[in-house]
C-alpha cells in the first residue's frame, strides 16, 4: 500500500491572531518531514467557512508552497470543490495545471461536491443539484487541459466561447484525477467514472472490503465509461494515526484528537447548529466528548505492532492507500513529528518494500479492463483549424470595447509603451 496525509487545517478556539499561522507553518513542516520519510501523498481538501472544523480555503497555495520544500511526496488537492458556483471549470483546470508545473508533475487532483450547508448556501448551489454540477465541470475542466483548443460548452450550469486554456500541466492529458466518497453509492460512482475513490469515510477492514470489491468489479464491467481522459483505478481510505510504543501513550495522544474529527464531521454535515462567528465547535464537543465512542485500536491508534496488523488487513484486502488524519483537535506538533518517524521506521518498511511489485503486477492485470474503458468512452469533438473562431481585439471593434471609448487614449496615457492603434499585418499585406 501506499501511504498518505490529510490535512484540513483545523483551528480551534479561541483563537489569538498567531492561530492560524501556527496551523499552516506546522503543517508545512509536517509535510517536509513526511518527504524525507518516504510517505507517498499529501492530500489537502478544500472548505469554507468551516470554522475550528477546516481553515483550508485554497489547498492549491499551501500544496504549491509545499512542493518547494519536498522533493517526491504527491500532492493531492482533495478535494477541489468542482460546481461552477464555487470554481469556474477554466479556473480549477488552470490552477491544477500550474500546481503541476511548480512541483514537476506530482499532483493528484481530487474533485468533489461538498455536502454542508454552510458551503453550499454559502456558495448557492442547490443541495439537489450539487451532484450533475460536479459531473458537468469535472468532465470540462479535463476536457480544458487535454484539448487544444478547448472547443467551448454550453451546458445546464455554465458555458464558455472556444479557448485555449494554458498553462498545460506536465502530467499529460491531466494529473490523475479522484472524486470523494463518503458512501458506498459514491464509491459505485467513482468506479463508473473511472475515477480514483478517495473513500473520506471511517471504515473498518470488514466493511471496506465491500467496497473494494464494489469498486474493482465495476472498473472490470463494461459500466466503467471515463469521465475524465484517463482511468485511475485506486481507492484510498481515512483513518487517523497515533503511534508510540507504549499504548497508553498512544491513546492519550491521539485518541480525543480523532474524536474530534468525527464529531466535527457529523457537526458540519448532519446535525450542527451554526451561527456564523460565534460558534464555538471544540467548546460543544468537549462537553460531550466522554459520551463518544471510544476504541483506542481504531484508527491507528496503538503501538507499531498493532497499527501494522490493522493495516494488514486493510492490504489483504485490497485498499491501494491508508491517508492519516494525525493533525486533529489538540493533537501536538511534537506528537504528530514522533507519530510520523516511529511509524517510518518501525511500520513502513515491509509496506514499502512490496508496493513496486504490487503496482506493477496491479497495472498489468487492470490493463485490459483500461483498455476496453477508454474505447467506450464519448471524446469531445475537436475543432478543425477553419472553425477555430477569431477573437477580434476590442480596438477593432467599438461597439463592444469596455472602457475604451478612444482607443487613442491609451497611449496618450504614457508608461514608457507606445500600443499600434492599428494592425501593422494589415497595412503590410496591403
Amino acid at each position: 500500500m501506499k501511504f498518505g496525509l490529510f490535512y484540513q487545517h483545523q483551528a480551534l478556539q479561541p483563537w489569538d491572531e498567531n492561530t492560524e499561522l501556527r496551523v499552516y507553518q506546522e503543517a508545512l513542516d509536517q509535510v517536509e518531514l513526511a518527504d524525507k520519510l518516504g510517505f507517498d501523498c499529501v492530500w489537502e481538501t478544500e472548505h469554507h467557512f468551516l470554522e475550528e472544523y477546516s481553515h483550508s480555503a485554497a489547498p492549491e497555495v499551501f500544496l504549491a508552497a509545499a512542493s518547494q520544500r519536498t522533493k517526491n511526496i504527491h500532492l493531492g488537492h482533495a478535494v477541489m470543490l468542482m460546481s461552477p458556483n464555487y470554481n469556474h471549470p477554466a479556473r480549477s483546470a488552470e490552477r491544477i495545471a500550474v500546481l503541476d508545473l511548480v512541483s514537476n508533475g506530482r499532483v493528484q487532483w481530487g474533485t468533489g461536491e461538498s455536502a454542508s450547508a454552510l458551503e453550499l448556501g454559502g456558495f448557492n448551489v442547490p443541495q439537489e443539484e450539487k451532484t450533475p454540477m460536479w459531473q458537468e465541470a469535472t468532465e470540462q475542466a479535463a476536457n480544458m487541459l487535454a484539448m487544444t483548443p478547448y472547443p467551448g460548452f454550453k451546458g445546464k450550469y455554465f458555458e464558455m466561447p472556444c479557448r485555449n486554456i494554458v498553462p498545460k500541466p506536465k502530467q499529460r492529458p491531466h494529473p490523475p484525477m479522484w472524486v470523494a466518497c463518503s458512501r458506498r453509492e459514491t464509491i459505485h460512482r467513482a468506479a463508473q467514472h473511472g475515477l480514483g475513490a478517495l473513500g473520506f469515510a471511517f471504515v473498518e477492514p470488514q466493511q471496506a472490503a465491500k467496497w473494494v470489491e464494489d469498486y474493482y468489479h465495476i472498473i472490470k464491467s463494461d459500466q466503467c465509461v471515463p469521465l475524465s481522459h484517463t482511468v485511475n483505478p485506486n481507492l484510498a481510505l481515512v483513518c487517523g494515526l497515533s503511534v508510540h510504543e507504549n499504548q497508553d501513550e498512544a491513546v492519550r495522544r491521539g485518541l480525543n484528537g480523532f474524536k474530534f474529527l468525527g464529531y466535527a464531521l457529523g457537526y458540519v454535515a448532519n446535525y450542527g447548529r451554526h451561527k456564523p462567528g460565534r460558534s464555538k465547535l471544540f467548546e460543544q464537543f468537549e462537553s460531550v466528548k466522554d459520551t463518544l465512542p471510544n476504541n483506542a485500536g481504531m484508527g491507528g491508534i496503538g503501538t507499531p505492532a498493532q497499527v501494522r496488523a490493522l493495516l494488514k488487513e486493510y492490504e489483504t484486502i485490497g485498499v491501494d492507500q491508508i491517508i492519516f488524519a494525525l493533525t486533529c483537535g489538540e493533537t501536538k506538533h511534537e506528537h504528530i513529528c514522533e507519530s510520523l518517524e516511529l511509524f517510518a521506521k518501525a511500520v513502513m518498511p515491509e509496506f514499502k518494500d512490496k508496493e513496486e511489485k504490487r503496482q506493477r503486477d496491479k497495472d498489468a492485470r487492470l490493463a485490459p479492463y483500461v483498455d476496453a474503458a477508454m474505447k467506450r468512452k464519448k471524446f469531445m469533438p475537436a475543432l478543425k483549424d477553419d472553425e477555430i473562431p477569431i477573437v477580434e481585439s476590442f480596438g477593432l471593434n467599438k461597439k463592444t470595447a469596455v472602457g475604451v471609448s478612444d482607443p487613442q487614449s491609451m497611449n496618450d496615457r504614457g508608461g514608457g509603451i507606445s500600443v499600434p492603434l492599428q494592425d501593422p499585418h494589415a497595412r503590410k499585406n496591403a
